[in-house]
């Protein structure tokens, strides 16, 4: 059995409720995984992370966007920031290199899309350039709320699947 799942499957409940916290950012979420432990295997951590997180309300969703910075910032108020910060820095690298009207239009995509919505701009950005991300920006502003709540929170899955693979060093 990997290393840290099998420590994480013994620890205290608010132990393991802060360590794994940032690899989604809702404290329901959090909460949910810890009382489903033990884990027998990575993939059933895996599983079971989609099972909770689909299971959980809107309000849930939306503070596990906001334990996220807005595309191309660095800045996040959530409790579990400085390890989530770094993977969305490292999530984010290739925005930071970006051209500076890029980085404009991303800012200015990013205050549209929550003075529409009422929630941060959230995307699985690993892999994708900043001019792909602006362009899924520009796309997804076209959505009706309730639609672009359900891809938000798809891309916050896939993030939080990202992120538990990296804690777990798979």
């Amino acid at each position: 059995m990997n290393k840290i799942l099998a420590r994480w499957n013994s620890a205290t409940q608010e132990e393991a409720i802060q360590e794994i916290l940032p690899c989604c950012g809702s404290t329901a979420w959090a909460e949910k995984m810890v009382n489903r432990r033990p884990f027998s295997s990575e993939r059933s951590l895996l599983l079971a992370s989609d099972r909770v997180w689909f299971g959980l309300s809107w309000a849930d969703w939306l503070e596990a966007f906001g334990s996220h910075p807005r595309i191309g910032e660095h800045f996040t108020k959530a409790a579990a920031a400085s390890v989530s910060e770094g993977w969305s820095v490292e999530e984010q690298s290739n925005v930071a290199a970006a051209q500076d009207q890029t980085k404009r239009d991303l800012s200015e995509g990013n205050r549209a899309y929550e003075q529409k919505f009422g929630h941060i701009f959230i995307v699985c950005a690993t892999g994708k350039s900043a001019a792909e991300i602006l362009e899924i920006l520009r796309r997804r502003m076209q959505n009706e709320g309730g639609a672009e709540l359900r891809e938000a929170a798809e891309q916050q899955r896939q993030i939080t699947q990202l992120r538990l693979k990296k804690w777990l060093g798979i």
